[in-house]
Protein backbone atom coordinates (compact mmCIF):
# COMPACT_ATOMS: atom_id res chain seq x y z
CA UNK A 1 0.00 0.00 0.00
CA UNK A 2 2.67 2.51 0.85
CA UNK A 3 3.80 1.53 -3.24
CA UNK A 4 0.64 2.69 -4.05
CA UNK A 5 0.81 5.40 -2.59
CA UNK A 6 3.76 6.68 -3.90
CA UNK A 7 2.92 5.85 -7.70
CA UNK A 8 -0.33 7.87 -6.86
CA UNK A 9 0.99 10.80 -5.93
CA UNK A 10 4.10 10.60 -8.68
CA UNK A 11 0.73 10.31 -11.18
CA UNK A 12 -0.41 13.65 -10.03
CA UNK A 13 3.10 15.15 -10.14
CA UNK A 14 4.25 13.97 -13.55
CA UNK A 15 3.77 16.96 -16.05
CA UNK A 16 4.69 15.05 -19.05
CA UNK A 17 1.33 14.01 -20.62
CA UNK A 18 1.86 10.65 -22.11
CA UNK A 19 3.83 9.38 -19.35
CA UNK A 20 0.84 10.63 -17.11
CA UNK A 21 -1.40 9.00 -19.23
CA UNK A 22 0.44 6.00 -18.99
CA UNK A 23 0.64 6.09 -15.25
CA UNK A 24 -2.82 6.62 -14.76
CA UNK A 25 -3.79 3.43 -17.14
CA UNK A 26 -1.31 1.28 -15.18
CA UNK A 27 -2.89 2.27 -11.77
CA UNK A 28 -6.24 2.78 -12.09
CA UNK A 29 -9.02 -0.05 -13.09
CA UNK A 30 -11.00 0.30 -15.87
CA UNK A 31 -13.81 2.70 -14.79
CA UNK A 32 -12.06 4.07 -11.69
CA UNK A 33 -13.77 6.89 -10.30
CA UNK A 34 -12.52 10.06 -8.82
CA UNK A 35 -14.63 11.96 -6.27
CA UNK A 36 -13.95 15.48 -4.60
CA UNK A 37 -15.91 18.35 -3.35
CA UNK A 38 -14.72 20.00 -7.02
CA UNK A 39 -14.58 16.95 -9.20
CA UNK A 40 -17.07 13.92 -9.62
CA UNK A 41 -14.94 12.08 -13.04
CA UNK A 42 -15.45 8.17 -14.31
CA UNK A 43 -12.92 6.70 -16.69
CA UNK A 44 -8.87 7.02 -17.11
CA UNK A 45 -9.44 9.80 -19.58
CA UNK A 46 -11.47 11.72 -17.15
CA UNK A 47 -9.20 11.11 -14.32
CA UNK A 48 -6.00 11.70 -16.18
CA UNK A 49 -7.96 15.24 -17.74
CA UNK A 50 -8.88 16.27 -13.83
CA UNK A 51 -4.85 15.67 -13.08
CA UNK A 52 -4.30 18.04 -16.17
CA UNK A 53 -6.83 20.61 -14.41
CA UNK A 54 -5.18 20.74 -11.38
CA UNK A 55 -1.75 20.97 -12.98
CA UNK A 56 -2.76 23.58 -14.55
CA UNK A 57 -4.52 25.45 -11.43
CA UNK A 58 -1.37 25.53 -9.40
CA UNK A 59 1.76 24.74 -12.10
CA UNK A 60 4.43 25.36 -9.93
CA UNK A 61 3.22 23.38 -6.96
CA UNK A 62 3.86 19.87 -6.16
CA UNK A 63 2.11 16.70 -4.06
CA UNK A 64 3.48 15.38 -1.42
CA UNK A 65 2.14 12.83 1.12
CA UNK A 66 0.82 14.05 4.47
CA UNK A 67 0.93 12.94 8.40
CA UNK A 68 -1.73 10.05 7.98
CA UNK A 69 -1.32 6.48 6.32
CA UNK A 70 -3.47 3.72 7.40
CA UNK A 71 -4.72 0.45 4.90
CA UNK A 72 -6.05 -2.26 5.84
CA UNK A 73 -7.84 -5.43 2.98
CA UNK A 74 -8.27 -3.00 -0.11
CA UNK A 75 -8.94 0.35 1.70
CA UNK A 76 -6.34 2.77 2.40
CA UNK A 77 -6.66 6.19 3.75
CA UNK A 78 -4.18 9.25 3.77
CA UNK A 79 -3.82 12.48 3.87
CA UNK A 80 -1.69 14.96 1.15
CA UNK A 81 -0.08 18.59 0.72
CA UNK A 82 -0.07 20.58 -2.06
CA UNK A 83 2.62 23.35 -2.57
CA UNK A 84 5.72 24.65 -3.25
CA UNK A 85 8.73 22.18 -2.80
CA UNK A 86 10.12 24.15 -0.18
CA UNK A 87 7.17 25.76 1.38
CA UNK A 88 4.14 25.39 3.25
CA UNK A 89 1.21 23.26 1.96
CA UNK A 90 -1.46 25.57 0.20
CA UNK A 91 -3.86 22.52 -0.14
CA UNK A 92 -4.42 19.84 2.01
CA UNK A 93 -6.34 16.74 1.71
CA UNK A 94 -7.90 13.40 3.50
CA UNK A 95 -8.16 10.85 0.75
CA UNK A 96 -10.06 6.92 0.67
CA UNK A 97 -8.72 4.80 -2.34
CA UNK A 98 -10.76 1.47 -2.50
CA UNK A 99 -8.69 -1.20 -4.40
CA UNK A 100 -10.34 -3.82 -7.05
CA UNK A 101 -9.08 -7.25 -7.02
CA UNK A 102 -5.57 -6.73 -8.88
CA UNK A 103 -4.52 -4.00 -6.90
CA UNK A 104 -5.58 -1.13 -9.04
CA UNK A 105 -7.78 1.83 -7.57
CA UNK A 106 -11.36 0.98 -8.33
CA UNK A 107 -12.67 4.43 -6.36
CA UNK A 108 -10.78 7.84 -4.97
CA UNK A 109 -12.78 9.14 -2.53
CA UNK A 110 -11.37 13.11 -1.76
CA UNK A 111 -12.10 15.64 0.62
CA UNK A 112 -10.25 18.47 0.98
CA UNK A 113 -8.98 20.33 4.41
CA UNK A 114 -7.44 23.55 3.42
CA UNK A 115 -7.84 25.14 0.48
CA UNK A 116 -6.98 29.08 -0.80
CA UNK A 117 -9.05 31.79 -0.07
CA UNK A 118 -10.51 32.95 -3.53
Amino acid sequence: MNELLDRYLATWNERDADKRRAMVDELWADGGTYTDPLADVRGREAIDATIAAVQAQFPDFAFRPGEVFDAHHDIARFTWELGPADGEAVVVGFDVAVLDENARIRAVHGFLDKVPAM
